[in-house]
């Protein structure tokens, strides 16, 4: 990362990646669990010298510079002790520690990156079931011992996959899916020596068998159960593990979605079955340009492959050992792959290419032995091509640690489709054409994807932290963007009211669609909520707020939306931080009451 520019990471920075700590006269033993979250997390920033002040809510004014008052001792007792039992292992080189002086106040700077899967999980105190913290918006926490146990799976180069699965057999597996498989091999590899194989042996030179060294026999790996085993076998050893697919275009008002995959007894549910019942939904309708090969039609664009790429990555890099779900959801303009567990390398290296680190190598051969899938590290920057190539809005693959899952959203529509730009037109004048790219991006993102955060546009734009943070900084002081959200991390939304040269004209966020015949009782529908959904219920918000306050609860009950953080900020707490809606008692912290302010 290189030095740092403290003033700039107080200003910018995140509570996820940035740590303050007093430490007046000497290292304070809380370091230790950051040390241990920043590695199994996604790295971060120590400050020593610093006091924060977790309830204040202006970030600005939320840090006091005190300085330390001998650096040299700091630093050295730190380095000791990290050379000493304290932790298991060292990922810091010289240069990542080191004094700087902020306001004449000595500062102590640790800059700490995420440790390599090789190395997962980092603990201190010798324990790694005690001693491992990992790193969430509000601080250091212990692992539970599952995402302990994940992390020592993911150390073991041979995957996950290789596990041999007592007492399951051939006769566990689908030999349709076998053989539909070997035809596509075959087809692929006519001269292949494994053709002429029996369809056992054909397996085990996969690794879809293996040997229990203690009794000698041969079993199922779960490559070959996952990939080839019949659906009862599967669900019941596998019982962790679901498979799902939803389809929500073209849908008819009141529907959930137009088609589903699910366990109707019609198919078995291996991996592979999966693959070639659901690719086939997801391509048909993408555009294929009239393009000859030789004397035939190419109908295999770079897009088709790319989603192929997206469905096989969310296969070969899951964790199939936690229970969690392989999930399609195909949208108007977007593909979204869900798959178990978090990420094995740091995000901007998969999105730079030139590494793979699969959990399930045995399935990844599997897929790549029919032309899908790459281990040569250029499976993502392909996806990235080919997106790119359409200009289409940068896929977005992003983690959840705390839901120990990884979604990989592939948006078919334009950075800057003509509808957005003239809403953002509308909304702010001749002052959008005065932002710069970067900033213009960000606002139709926020308006395409209802709420964004740093992560999000840092891949977006391609930008570290501190650039990205400066431009939401920028634009929230504009008043172009609305942020919310304190602890579980801050979310960025359009402002809804209009800052303009149009007099203030919204009428083209008060229309009401065509097909709901002045009905808003629909506006809950599935899918995402446009921008204009949102701004119908914070209207029909004030609307019921107008002649009598309401709780909050009463509030959202009305809309028909759960009572969640969520919807009490999007459709009240935003209308109060507007001067829209204000509390019936101003000194009343609970059951609060809203209304219209008096004019």
């Amino acid at each position: 990362m290189g030095r740092v520019n403290i003033k700039e990471l107080l200003l910018y920075g995140e509570r996820l990646t940035l740590e303050c700590k007093a430490a007046k006269n000497a290292l304070p033993n809380a370091v230790w669990p950051t040390y241990s979250s920043f590695c199994n997390t996604v790295g971060g920033v120590m400050l020593l010298g610093i006091d924060e002040d977790l309830e204040e809510p202006d970030w600005s004014k939320r840090f006091t510079i005190n300085g330390v008052r001998n650096s040299a001792k700091i630093i050295k007792e730190f380095w000791d002790t990290i050379y000493s039992d304290k932790v298991n292992v060292n990922v810091l080189k010289d240069d990542d520690v080191y004094e700087d002086e902020v306001d004449g106040a000595k500062v102590v700077v640790i800059i700490i990156p995420q440790a390599g899967y090789l190395n997962k999980p980092v603990y201190i105190n010798g324990n790694p079931f005690k001693g491992t913290f990992k790193r969430n918006f509000e601080g250091d926490y212990h692992c539970p011992e599952s995402e302990i146990r994940a992390m020592i799976r993911d150390a073991n180069e041979d995957g996950n996959d290789g596990v041999v699965l007592e007492h399951y057999t051939i006769d566990d597996i689908d030999m349709a899916s076998v053989h539909g498989y070997r035809n596509r091999f075959q087809s692929r590899h006519p001269g292949h020596v494994w053709n002429s194989d029996d369809d056992i042996t054909f397996l085990r030179n996969f690794g879809c068998f293996g040997i229990d060294r203690n009794t000698g026999k041969e079993w199922l790996t779960v490559a070959g159960l996952m990939m080839f085993g019949k659906g009862l076998p599967v669900r019941e050893r596998m019982s962790q593990i679901r498979l799902d697919y939803v389809d929500q275009t073209n849908l008819l008002p009141g529907s959930r979605y137009s088609d589903r995959l699910t366990y109707d007894g019609r198919w078995e549910n291996n991996l592979y079955n999966y693959f070639s019942i659901v690719v086939p939904k997801i391509t048909f309708d993408i555009k294929t340009p009239f393009v000859l090969k030789g004397v035939e039609r190419e109908d295999d664009t770079p897009v088709h492959k790319a989603v192929r790429e997206a469905f096989t990555n969310m296969i070969i890099h899951s964790d199939l050992m936690i229970t969690g779900v392989f999930k399609v959801v195909k949208q108007d303009h977007c593909l979204t792959f869900s798959n178990p567990g978090t990420l094995k390398l740091p995000l901007e290296r998969i999105y730079h290419g030139g590494a793979t680190k699969a959990r399930n190598p045995r399935l990844q051969n599997l897929f790549r032995m029919i032309g899908l899938g790459d281990n040569l590290g250029s499976g993502f920057p392909t996806i990235l091509s080919a997106w790119k190539d359409e200009k289409w809005k940068r896929p977005d693959l992003q983690e959840d640690f705390d839901l120990r899952q990884v979604d990989l959203k592939l948006w078919m529509v334009s950075l800057f489709p003509p509808e957005a730009i003239e809403y953002m037109r509308h909304l702010f004048g001749d002052k959008f054409d005065g932002l710069s790219s970067d900033e213009q991006a960000v606002l139709v993102t926020a308006y395409l994807e209802e709420e964004i955060n740093s992560p999000r546009i840092q891949t977006l734009l391609d930008k570290n932290v501190f650039e990205v943070g400066r431009i939401l900084f920028h634009l929230t002081n504009l008043g172009y963007l609305v942020s919310a959200g304190r602890g579980r991390g801050t979310t960025y939304s359009v402002t809804s009211v209009p800052v303009s040269n149009t007099n203030g004209d919204l009428s083209i966020i008060n229309e009401v669609p065509s097909n709901t015949n002045g009905d808003l009782s629909n506006i809950n529908g599935p899918g995402k909520l446009t921008f204009r959904d949102i701004e119908r219920r914070r209207q029909m918000v004030l609307d019921f707020c107008d002649k009598e306050a309401h709780s909050a609860k009463e509030i959202l009950d009305y809309l028909d939306v759960s009572y969640q953080s969520k919807n009490i900020h999007r459709y009240i707490l935003v209308l109060v931080e507007q001067g829209r809606l204000v509390p019936e008692d101003p000194n009343k912290k609970r059951n609060v009451r809203y209304m219209v302010p008096k004019k």
